[in-house]
């Protein structure tokens, strides 16, 4: 198996938030996970989607540079995760970036929050240097395809993200919120979505971030009130629901907290949905009397209802990535394909120039008109020979056969033309041989008169 793009990861389908948090980076460090995975290993070009949902090490190398990312993601890990880790190569690894850029593998199908995360991850990745031709082709047809998606079906509207059905389950909790106390920790995109969500139910928003500025900014949009950190306890006490969102290194609200602030209420219960990844919700506050705690996880089962309703829209989003994915397949096959043609037509140019270099001084009574003949003979015959082996190579663009491309490279000793780069501009393969340029020098052959 030769080079090509490849992608390991976790996400949703496979792990727990337990494990997607231990493998999950903050797009601030990415960069510098990059430059340490590609010092290591032979991957050529990498990129590091990382968000609440999935951790994907999208690559472009050989199945031995894959095996050494799938390493690379394990060893972050606590506990072993090799099992859950899956890994896509070659086409399979190219329709999963278009499938996730047009959030049919989110877990809100049909958010848009995960093209602006991975259009963010490309942006880093080519910052370093560590995203080339390959890779950045492949994502900027990933984020074609996502606008394609999102502009020729309606797989986006309703309820379309994790914000989002984290209100529509506090709603089917309490039945209707016009009234209800919502606590929301932390200002940022997430954050922003949930009061945008709650504002249309009616809820009593309150927010909580570690800048004051950040919270009074959000709250004064949706008519809500803004703390910092310092009232979080106080808060609490006095929520109905609290959904939490910052971007934190540890818990939020850690299991001693809780203890008080579940005495503070007098065990009046609490609701707690926790979107943050990693959380923010140590997991053994759900198991103190009177605290319902919920995870990014527990939100599958209202975005199943969501993904049911969009059934039919999602068939025609998948039958559009598909479409896509063998476009650019297309186009990355014809980097091979294109060259080699390149080089098999110039091989075959130099014999007849060689010949002609040798043969044309022994001809001294010749005239020019008949000189020219035999040149545009020359260019004939290339010509004819390299109709049927032209065309067969051409097909290999629409119809995929890499081995017919090594066979010529082979057959032909073609190795040097082939790393020479095919013009956009020009179909080399069409450029007839001119048996009026410049003839260059002929190779020396052992025997052959001077």
């Amino acid at each position: 198996m030769t080079e090509d793009i490849f992608v390991i990861g976790l996400s949703h389908h496979t792990a727990p938030v337990e494990l997607r948090e231990q493998l999950s980076t903050k797009l601030s460090d990415v960069g510098q996970e990059l430059r340490t995975l590609m010092a290591e290993s032979s991957i050529q070009e990498a990129l590091l989607v990382s968000t609440c949902n999935r951790v994907e090490l999208y690559g472009f190398g050989s199945p031995e540079a894959m095996e050494h990312g799938k390493r690379y993601l394990a060893r972050r890990a606590s506990v072993k995760v090799d099992h859950l880790l899956y890994e896509r190569f070659g086409y399979d690894a190219v329709k999963q970036a278009f499938r996730v850029a047009s959030s049919l593998d989110s877990l809100v199908v049909g958010e848009p929050q995960i093209l602006g995360q991975m259009k963010d991850a490309f942006d880093v990745s080519r910052e370093i240097g560590a995203t080339g031709p390959i890779l950045g082709r492949c994502f900027t047809h990933a984020f074609n395809v996502a606008k394609r998606v999102r502009s020729e079906t309606a797989i986006a509207e309703g309820t379309v993200s994790v914000s989002s059905i984290a209100c529509e389950l506090a709603e089917k909790i309490f039945g209707d919120l016009q009234g209800r106390r919502v606590l929301l920790v932390g200002a940022g995109e997430m954050g922003e979505g949930a009061a945008r969500a709650l504002h249309k139910t009616g809820a009593q928003l309150v927010v909580v971030n570690r800048s004051p500025e950040k919270a009074r900014e959000l709250a004064r949009v949706f008519d809500g009130e803004a703390h910092g950190l310092e009232a979080l306890t106080a808060e609490l006490v006095r929520a109905d629901v609290v959904i939490t969102s910052a971007s934190a290194d540890g818990y939020v609200l850690d299991e001693a907290t809780m203890r008080d602030v579940v005495r503070g209420r007098r065990h009046r219960p609490l609701f707690l949905i926790d979107i943050a990844v990693p959380r923010n919700v140590d997991p053994r506050v759900g198991q103190l009397d009177s605290v319902f705690l919920y995870d990014v996880d527990d939100l599958q089962s209202v975005a199943r209802e969501n993904v049911a309703s969009r059934r039919r829209e999602a068939a025609a989003a998948e039958a559009i990535v598909e479409e896509e994915t063998q476009a650019f397949l297309a186009w990355k096959r014809s980097l091979l394909v294109k060259p080699t043609i390149v080089a098999l037509r110039r091989r075959f140019e130099d014999v007849v120039q060689e010949e002609l270099a040798r043969t044309l001084p022994r001809l001294e009574s010749l005239r020019p008109e008949e000189r020219a003949v035999l040149e545009k003979m020359g260019a004939a015959i290339v010509n004819k020979l390299l109709h049927a082996p032209v065309r067969e190579l051409k097909g290999v663009d629409a119809e995929g056969n890499p081995e017919l491309v090594a066979a010529t490279v082979r057959l032909f000793d073609l190795e040097q033309g082939r790393d020479e780069p095919a013009r956009e501009e020009k179909d080399e393969a069409s450029v007839r041989f001119s048996p009026f340029r410049r003839l260059r020098p002929a190779r020396s052959h052992k025997g052959d008169p001077t």
